[in-house]
């Protein structure tokens, strides 16, 4: 049984090592050739010309956009969805609605494409948009952010639940209210809880890629407007794979680079903060044994 699990491990660290040795030494060298500077903070895209261009900033800085757009909309409302599940919505409506707004999470991402074509785009178009314009990021951002409610309510949701009851009751028995019971004693506790389900969040939209590509538009320009036909990373990535070969596709694949050590720098903060408030709240702890 013990080889069982020693052989998940290693597959699964193998997996990883695999995937990093790929990127990084199909990447790096087209990095190495056009240049730092020239990739990241070029502002043309154009792998197919006589004089290619590779630079991914539009990209970048829609891809920063849209998850940011998405995940200030997603977290609003689903933390809002926890807190109303955990002491505002009535105890026999809890289940059905948890496992509602969890149904979100088995919808393919291309049916969140197709929705978000036939509704949202046109909403966006007719009623919203100053340019008759309605793919973009705005549209992106709002097909996004429902994909990612599962995640937030529950991961928040679980986050509140965990809290001692204790906090909630002794700020009743002070006269506090229900709300300020939760937004005042029970929010801030179940804080960590809620940042680990951003930070997930932020993950999964800056990786998402079908259903942003059926709403964004696809040109590969900088953002001027959130009404405006643009493409993200992931989109890049995803438009090129099956056409273009040579310097382009490792472009691409250095492409995946910067999508990976950003993530791996988000990933690492967030352990680094969580690390150093759990040393701070030991060192309290300390203290008032101490006394």
């Amino acid at each position: 049984m013990k080889g069982i699990f020693l052989l998940s491990a290693v597959f699964s660290v193998g997996a990883l090592i695999t995937i990093t040795v790929f990127l990084f030494t199909s990447g790096i060298p087209l990095i190495s050739k056009v240049g730092f500077s020239n990739f990241i903070f070029g502002k043309e895209w154009a792998p197919l010309a006589d004089n290619p261009k590779y630079g991914i900033f539009p990209m970048f800085v829609t891809s920063l956009y849209v998850t940011a757009l998405s995940v200030i909309i997603g977290v609003t409302i689903g933390l809002f969805t926890a807190i109303a599940l955990y002491k505002f919505v009535p105890k026999k409506l809890v289940a059905p609605i948890k496992q509602m707004v969890n149904l979100l999470a088995g919808i393919p991402s291309v049916i969140y494409g197709l929705f978000g074509m036939t509704l949202i785009v046109p909403f966006m178009r007719d009623y919203v948009s100053n340019n008759g314009v309605g793919y973009g990021i705005a549209s992106a951002s709002v097909v996004l952010a429902i994909m990612i409610l599962p995640t937030i309510v529950s991961v928040a949701y679980d986050a509140l639940r965990s809290v001692d009851t204790a906090y909630y009751e002794n700020a009743l028995a002070l006269g506090a209210t229900k709300e300020q019971a939760t937004f005042k004693v029970v929010l801030p506790a179940a804080k960590s809880g809620i940042f680990a389900g951003i930070v997930l969040s932020i993950g999964r939209a800056l990786g998402e890629t079908m259903a942003v590509i059926m709403v964004i538009g696809g040109s590969p320009e900088m953002p001027k407007s959130i009404f405006q036909s643009v493409r993200t990373m992931t989109g890049n990535i995803a438009m090129g794979a099956m056409e273009l070969s040579g310097d382009a596709l490792s472009a691409l694949i250095a492409t995946g680079v910067v999508l990976f050590v950003f993530t791996l720098m988000l990933n690492t903060s967030f352990a680094l903060l969580k690390g150093e408030k759990r040393e701070k709240k030991r060192k309290k702890v300390k203290k008032a044994v101490e006394k």
